[in-house]
């Protein structure tokens, strides 16, 4: 019996069929997504959503110019005609195919594959290792919107997500963190069997939600939701604009957020930021600790210059740290991102009851300092985070238990007299790195190239952003 891995192996192949029509792998997986989402309704009985005119076998059936001409019809007229779900995923949608042969080639595969084993495994899972297929691909360029699914699993159990509770993410990208934290509840909870009607309805219907401001990309992350039983909100839209502003505060909320400068307009275009700034990931965080409940918790992939940069930057790492208690930062490899050189952090943090010094102290773990060089040939496992899952303990919030290992050790308390006499600077490290004296283990000449790029990235683009700032 072929494993979903297989499966997912085949269906790649089939972007080889397609290269010659001039079809790039990002558009393979939306053209997939339009082609799966007709066959994976058949599979599973659910084909009432979809007007029997533009069901699968009525596309089955056809061959040639007619069966093009069908199918461009029907993805114009299931963006408007099908349910909610149904319409948001077929919204503007075209095909990038003009052979009829290349269709019919695509349509016939994905019918002669395995789907007994597909539903067994599950279709949730197929469709989650198509896009990591496709992020792993550095041409496709969709590593930005695929964050590494060991980190997403690592973050999603330390948060420890309750069935009830309100999680959010307002980066949505192809909803990796939405879906592992539903399935973390599941776990938990016997996959809801062990919950009264009602609080199954509103983990199915309204427990998970957030924002993508990508077409394309909103389109992969409803697919995703629908395969794995969630209903909730995934709006499109920009959540540094209206569409954020409007968001209900979170339970929980767990993001990476995109990295940059925003385009074209400067700041956000938000009244309720009280920080305003060109600098994404700072706008980002603002929205991230202002939208958590009293208690709420939130982890947060974020890059190095939001630990280190001044003026604006210190100002919201200030805020930040008075606002919540920012217990824990763990500094992580490079090469986990499939952008080679950019430095990240988890920042996890729980909001107070009240607006003013709920940090008394930060714990560090370096995960960064004389670690492996990931990458395809050193992939990043769940077993990495080992040490740190077992540092960070079963309840940040109880400190008295955790251990602080010094200069010696990976996981370290600063004290916030510490970091106020630092002026907020989180960039902190401690450990020698054995890299700079012993020649023998120097990164390889590509990822120092690409730490070098990474670091022109970063000072151009606070240079856009202070001329922005200065230009409004």
């Amino acid at each position: 019996m072929p494993s979903t891995q297989d499966i997912v192996q085949k269906l790649w192949n089939l972007c080889n069929v397609l290269r010659d029509d001039g079809i790039t792998y990002h558009q393979y997986v939306t053209e997939l997504t339009y082609l799966l989402f007709l066959k994976m309704a058949k599979e599973t009985e659910t084909e009432t959503q979809i007007p029997k005119a533009y069901r699968w076998d009525e596309l089955a059936k056809r061959d040639g110019i007619e069966l093009l001409n069908f199918y461009k019809k029907l993805l114009v007229d299931l963006g408007s005609d099908g349910s909610s779900r149904v319409g948001a995923i077929y919204a503007n949608a075209s095909t990038s195919l003009r052979q009829p042969r290349h269709l019919k080639q695509v349509v016939t595969d994905i019918d002669a594959l395995d789907w007994y084993s597909a539903k067994e495994e599950g279709l949730g899972n197929l469709y989650e290792g198509l896009l990591e297929k496709n992020a792993e691909d550095t041409k496709s360029g969709a590593g930005q919107y695929f964050t590494p699914r060991p980190l997403i699993e690592s973050m999603v159990e330390l948060i420890k997500p309750l069935a009830g509770e309100r999680v959010q993410d307002p980066a949505v990208g192809t909803g990796g963190f939405l879906i592992n934290a539903d399935r973390y509840i599941k776990t938990q909870t016997d996959d809801l069997h062990d919950l009264p009607a009602a609080k199954q309805k509103f983990q199915k219907q309204e427990a998970f939600y957030g924002v993508e401001l990508v077409p394309d990309t909103h389109r992969l992350a409803l697919m995703n939701a629908m395969l794995h039983d969630i209903e909730g909100d995934i709006l499109l839209g920009d959540t540094l604009g209206p569409t954020g502003a409007g968001l209900q505060k979170a339970d929980v909320i767990l993001t990476n957020p995109p990295f940059g400068t925003k385009k074209g307009g400067g700041g956000a275009t938000r009244d309720d930021i009280t920080f305003p700034t060109s600098n994404k990931q700072l706008v980002f965080l603002q929205h991230i600790y202002r939208g958590l409940r009293p208690g709420g918790r939130a982890a947060v992939v974020l890059p190095d210059n939001v630990l280190f940069e001044d003026g604006v930057g210190q100002k919201v790492r200030a805020d930040l740290m008075d606002k919540c208690d920012l217990h824990t930062i763990l500094r992580l490899p490079t090469g986990i991102f499939y952008a080679q050189g950019v430095k990240t952090n988890v920042l996890f943090f729980t909001r107070g009851a009240k607006d003013k010094d709920n940090t008394k102290a930060v714990w560090f773990f370096d995960m960064r300092t004389n670690a492996p060089s990931f990458g395809k040939r050193t992939p990043l496992t769940r077993a990495h985070f080992a040490e740190f899952e077992k540092a960070y303990g079963s309840d940040p919030l109880a400190k008295s238990k955790r251990k602080d290992q010094g200069e010696a050790g990976r996981f370290r308390k600063f004290t916030r007299e510490e970091i106020a006499k630092r002026e907020d600077n989180l960039d902190v490290s401690w450990l020698k790195d054995d890299s700079v004296t012993d020649h023998a283990d120097l990164a390889e000449p590509d990822v120092i190239a690409a730490e070098i790029v990474s670091q022109l990235q970063t000072a151009l683009e606070e240079m856009q952003a202070l001329q922005e700032e200065l230009g409004a």
